[in-house]
């Protein structure tokens, strides 16, 4: 049983990952013992840094590599090979260099699951995991099976689906509300387990106003402190963990932190 921390998404915003390290415990950057960080992915573009932050990350990632999981979030996506970068202000070719070896090595992953102390199991990717994308997947009946069938890097991945707004979307573009918690919970069967995620939020935090409607407004609590949103869906628990740093970065955010959990 261990300490886990998600961290969302950082885009380019080293000083952010640097202060959020800080509050889990680090010291000169080093995780303290006991503790395992899963980061959702979109380490890059935005902010002002995306060097700094991979080179904070692959520090990590080389020191105390059983204690850092690293997920592949739609902006490293972009930059791997096959792939089309669309980002306007592209990173440099070095950077490029690293995320492309660190996908040849496994080191960046599609997915992990997580056992939490209450005896839920959580699928954790970058946008969430839809039900289109699970059926295309077998219907897997465990976070623990789901994610070792993403991380086989299987061709659903790169799906986008209409502007990411409906759930054929896979787990790196897949948007929050219409795409992945309407047709889960219009699913009439069991949820199989939940989910944490990235890349997307029902809500805008600068305004504190709802980007959603209905049923999942009615199922969702947010923390808009820590800026995380939680919705219930078929008796699972769905969290975003976006913060939405945009350009200038989040005046207040947390990672996600779970006690007692086996990774």
């Amino acid at each position: 049983m261990a300490r886990l921390a998600v961290i969302g998404d950082v885009g380019g915003h080293a000083d952010q990952l640097r202060w959020a390290l800080e509050r889990l415990g680090a010291h000169s950057g080093r995780l303290p013992d006991g503790l395992t960080v899963v980061q959702v992915g979109d380490l890059v573009d935005r902010g002002p840094d995306s060097s700094g932050v991979l080179d904070i990350v692959g520090r990590i990632m080389v020191e105390q590599p059983r204690q850092w999981v690293q997920l592949t979030g739609n902006h490293e996506a972009q930059y791997l090979p096959g792939r089309s970068v669309f980002w306007r202000e592209p990173i440099g070719a070095a950077e490029v260099d690293r995320l492309r070896t660190w996908w040849a090595d496994g080191t960046l992953r599609v997915a992990a699951a997580v056992h939490t102390a209450d005896g839920d199991e959580l699928l954790v990717t970058h946008a969430g995991l839809t039900l289109a994308a699970w059926r295309q997947l077998g219907e897997p009946m465990s976070a623990t099976l789901a994610a070792d069938l993403l991380n086989q890097r299987p061709e659903l991945i790169w799906e986008v689906g209409e502007h990411a707004r409906d759930d054929r979307a896979g787990p790196l573009w897949a948007e929050s509300g219409a795409a992945l918690h309407e047709p889960w919970m219009a699913y009439h069967g069991i949820v199989p387990f939940g989910q944490i995620h990235g890349h997307s939020a029902l809500v805008g935090y600068t305004d504190q106003q709802w980007r959603c409607a209905g049923r999942i407004r009615q199922r969702a609590a947010v923390d808009w402190h820590a800026r995380h949103v939680r919705v219930r869906v078929g008796g699972r628990l769905f969290i975003g963990v976006d913060p939405k740093h945009g350009r200038t970065g989040a005046a207040a955010w947390q990672p996600l932190v779970l006690d007692g959990c086996v990774f």
